[in-house]
């Protein structure tokens, strides 16, 4: 008998004995037929490979010997080690992701369901408005997860953010403190910013404001003014700095200088400790923003011939360093216009087209 025939008789054996067990099992209760389930799927899948992979003569004929070749085959496959288990975890977590990151990527849908309607993107407002009601949920799991000892963790934001992304996250917490615009716990300056977020009503047929559905409303409104704050300043620090900020920055060191009595730079600057010096520390925030050029631009307004930006041993931050001759009450520099920017200017500025002079002579 060639090797083919012999592997057909195996399967042949094989497949009428995965037939018995089949009829067998439909003959059991329900919960039976369950706890066989992982049985009967595994043979059903060396049946497959026998199917369409052959064996040699000899190994064709050692399955042979056996009673029962496709049990002792799926016992046998029990007892090996595989990354069965590991490659399920893998794929969840690779489905999950991909998931996760089209949730954080879903646009925000701003309009109302009536809108939606009539332009025909329903299917759009309901996935983002689900998305806003997730991100609510979200909001409140983390402000209660992250709230010990009457303080709110200085990560509680971030893993909403990372989650939803700064546009559902951040839309989210302006319609609810709009929502709460009445509440005296929430500060102003946060009810400020939430009238510049764009929010359009959104009426349902009961009278009804349909935004109120992913308003948050479990947290504690102080802390949820907490939570606010930290979104808030999480989103700053991904902004480049502007002009604006600069000055600012470069107003409070300015300051901060002049307000020093005396010296009061520690052990350890940078500059001869022989010498001492005023120092006033850079703001966190500014330096996490800042690139090289913004603190060339900061160190320019600052009216010190003696200035350098350093660290200090032993102390976190960058400094503003100046000596103590200095003349602390001088002004801030005024910044030079760009050149570059007049260019723009003077190519931007249309020409502006003259007449044609007449002719001093009078026409005959």
């Amino acid at each position: 008998m060639d090797n083919e025939k012999l592997n057909t008789q195996l399967y042949d054996k094989m497949f009428t004995e995965q037939e018995k067990f089949r009829d067998w099992l439909l003959t059991q209760p329900a919960e039976e037929i369950i706890n066989h389930t992982y049985e009967y799927t595994m043979r059903e899948d060396i049946l497959l490979s026998m199917e369409y992979n052959d064996l040699t003569d000899a190994q064709v004929r050692g399955l042979l010997t056996s009673p029962s070749p496709l049990e002792d085959l799926f016992h046998a496959y029990e007892n090996v080690e595989t990354n069965h288990m590991d490659d399920i975890r893998a794929c969840i977590e690779t489905r999950a992701d991909e998931l996760a990151q089209a949730l954080r990527e879903l646009p925000v849908y701003k309009y109302p369901a009536s809108y939606a309607r009539e332009n025909n993107e329903l299917e759009l407002y309901r996935a983002s408005h689900k998305a806003n009601v997730a991100c609510r949920d979200a909001i409140d799991n983390a402000i209660r997860d992250n709230y010990r000892d009457n303080c709110l963790g200085s990560d509680c934001a971030k893993q909403v953010i990372a989650e939803f992304g700064f546009d559902r996250t951040l839309y989210v917490l302006a319609t609810t403190v709009r929502d709460k615009d009445w509440d005296g716990r929430i500060d102003y300056k946060n009810k400020d910013w939430a009238k510049t977020v764009t929010v359009y009503d959104d009426d349902d047929s009961f009278g009804g404001n349909r935004n109120r559905e992913f308003v948050v409303d479990k947290s504690h409104p102080g802390l949820l003014d907490l939570f606010v704050n930290q979104a808030r300043r999480e989103y700053l620090l991904t902004q480049p700095l502007s002009k604006e900020d600069i000055q600012q920055e470069a107003a409070r060191i300015l300051k901060r200088l002049q307000a020093e009595q005396e010296p009061n730079s520690p052990k350890g600057c940078e500059a001869s400790l022989s010498v001492q010096h005023f120092v006033a520390e850079v703001s966190k925030d500014f330096m996490l923003r800042a690139k090289s050029k913004d603190t060339t631009k900061l160190s320019s307004l600052l009216p010190f011939q003696s200035l350098s930006l350093s660290t200090l041993t032993d102390r976190k931050g960058v400094f503003a360093i100046i000596s103590k001759d200095e003349n602390r009450n001088q002004p801030l520099r005024t910044r030079k216009p760009s050149v570059r920017d007049k260019l723009k200017q003077s190519i931007a500025e249309p020409k502006i087209a003259t007449s044609p002079k007449k002719s001093k002579e009078t026409e005959r």
